[in-house]
């Protein structure tokens, strides 16, 4: 058995890694920019993670310096964009959707600060939302899933149970099912608050309840936990 995890961590990774340049370089010319990674850390092997190595890959080609920080816990969202915000740093990019009301609130407090929002939209002036179809990119591996399966059974292991994770799985299905329509797969999420983007165990247990069942491949879309269904993953 064996999973899609690292095949689609990649696709994705270029993406939002392009994202981050993107971002980065537009503002490079007013400050030093700045990198605030969502719960799950820089080395998340997913969204985090994919931020970073556009930032790196910023750097390696321009030259120039950013800093970047990982909060641990919700209550640091704000606490860390003030900090960088008061330190002159911009564009500021933050890489998740739960930082939406954090940059709604403190936005407005420095105008001269260029902020930057990956995967909501903060209607403010100085705050450019990025948002991107992610279900696209999901059905392409639903189709790759389809293809590479011999069971014609498959699972998805998403994150915190929220429409843009949805979206990943309905993607991946579409894709899945247009493909083998005699298929099945199997929907799970590790959780309905941010924990479950940090929840490597409970994702493992999930991916090999799907194996049990029959699954060859599973799809994760899950941050940091993700790393517990590459764990579970089954070579054949």
């Amino acid at each position: 058995m064996t999973t899609l995890t690292q095949h689609l961590a990649a696709r994705l990774g270029v993406l939002a890694a392009g994202v981050a340049l993107g971002a980065l370089m537009a503002g490079s010319a007013l400050a030093d920019p700045a990198l605030i990674y969502d719960l799950g850390g820089k080395f998340d092997k997913s969204f985090n993670e994919a931020a970073y190595n556009g930032a790196e890959q910023w750097k390696k080609e321009t030259g120039g310096t950013y800093h970047d920080i990982e909060i641990q816990a919700e209550a640091q969202r704000e606490q860390a964009v003030r900090k960088f915000a008061q330190a002159g740093y911009s564009p500021i990019v933050v890489t998740g959707f739960s930082f939406a009301d954090t940059l709604a609130k403190v936005a407005p407090d420095f105008p001269a600060i260029h902020f930057i929002q990956i995967d909501s939209v903060v209607d403010q002036p100085n705050v450019q939302s990025v948002v991107y179809k992610s279900n696209d990119a999901s059905y392409l591996a639903g189709v790759l899933a389809a293809k590479t399966s011999k069971t014609g059974k498959v699972g998805f292991v998403g994150g915190m149970a929220i429409p843009l994770i949805h979206a990943f799985f309905c993607g991946y299905k579409e894709g899945f099912m247009a493909t083998d329509p005699k298929g099945t797969v199997f929907e799970n999420y590790t959780g309905t608050t941010a924990a479950a983007w940090n929840d490597p165990v409970g994702a493992g247990e999930l991916a090999k309840a799907d194996f049990d069942r029959g699954a060859d491949i599973v799809y994760a879309a899950a941050g940091a936990s993700g790393l517990g269904v590459i764990d579970r993953q089954r070579v054949v």
